[in-house]
């Protein structure tokens, strides 16, 4: 569990971590979170948002096996509930993580966020090669 809190807080470090309800609310609105973690010890309440954030913004909502205070602990802060990863590479990584220690509750999601992934790097990949055409005058 160790690296995929320290997984996160790198993604913290990177800036692509909302922290706090409202935070990831307006992160899952935008359609910018790739994924949402919620503390193993939410409140109910939380628990409730996190799942119609994920529902609106039609991201992948994971219970993490680490209570709040671990969970804000390597997110520099006493406590979090819930939080968004907004980076789909850290989102995979964090996900894939999970899987290696419970395939059984991890693996869909590890599947569907390596999808996502892929798709996501042949968009900058597509992305890529059209600048470069335009750079040299090509046409499309």
């Amino acid at each position: 569990m160790e690296k995929v809190l320290s997984m996160i807080g790198l993604a913290k470090k990177a800036g692509r971590v909302e922290i706090g309800e409202e935070p990831v609310g307006a992160a899952a609105r935008a359609k910018k979170a790739r994924v949402i973690l919620l503390a193993s010890d939410a409140a109910p309440s939380s628990a409730r948002r996190a799942s119609s954030f994920a529902e609106a913004g039609s991201t992948v909502l994971l219970t993490v096996p680490a209570d709040k205070e671990s969970l804000g602990r390597c997110l520099g802060r006493t406590s979090v509930a819930m939080a968004a990863i907004t980076d789909i590479g850290f989102a995979e990584a964090v996900v894939k993580k999970l899987a290696q220690l419970d395939g059984e509750a991890y693996g869909a999601a590890a599947e569907q966020l390596a999808v996502k992934a892929r798709r996501a790097m042949e968009r900058r990949q597509e992305q890529a090669r059209h600048e470069k055409n335009l750079r040299r005058g090509k046409k499309r």
